[in-house]
């Protein structure tokens, strides 16, 4: 919930398409204590690959991450998409990712989380490779954005 209004974030199959591609959507839903009506913004597209979605919200804005295959070809990565939507007018603020480095390797999202000082913005999820920047090794990751609803300082990556 931010400012008083509910979020749902999903993806659906766009009709006619062969493979699938997977468009992903937030929608702020009409209720009682949102001064806004209900809508929706286009936030990416997944080829083949069913996205995996999280979205955490406080009264700073929306965060909304997903996984994504950009690519038909059966040996595109998987790469991990975040973005900062303003609840009011339901724009892209900000948007951030995180992908292997050149692409040799999947990332996954498995979470989102808001921190206790209400800023600092957490993602964490799998890979196979090295996203570029990381601390520390192994297939899992959590990357930190500081300030995330309130700047554009980039994350900090650590892999174990």
């Amino acid at each position: 919930m931010s400012r008083g209004c509910v979020f749902q974030l999903a993806s659906a199959v766009r009709a006619g398409t062969v493979p699938p591609i997977h468009d992903i959507t937030l929608y702020r839903l009409e209720s009682d204590t949102c001064k806004w009506p209900a809508a929706e913004v286009w936030l990416a597209s997944s080829t083949i690959a069913t996205p995996s979605l999280s979205l955490v919200a406080n009264d700073l804005g929306v965060a909304a991450g997903y996984t994504v295959k950009t690519n038909y070809s059966g040996s595109s990565p998987t790469t991990v998409g975040i973005k900062h939507v303003e609840p009011e007018l339901m724009t892209v603020a900000r948007t951030t990712g995180l992908a292997v480095y050149l692409g040799k390797g999947n990332t996954s999202l498995s979470y989102l989380a808001i921190g206790t000082d209400g800023t600092t913005l957490t993602a964490g999820g799998t890979k196979s490779g090295v996203i570029a920047g990381e601390t520390g090794s192994g297939s899992n990751f959590v990357a930190t954005f500081p300030d995330f609803f309130t700047s554009t300082t980039p994350g900090t990556v650590v892999a174990y």
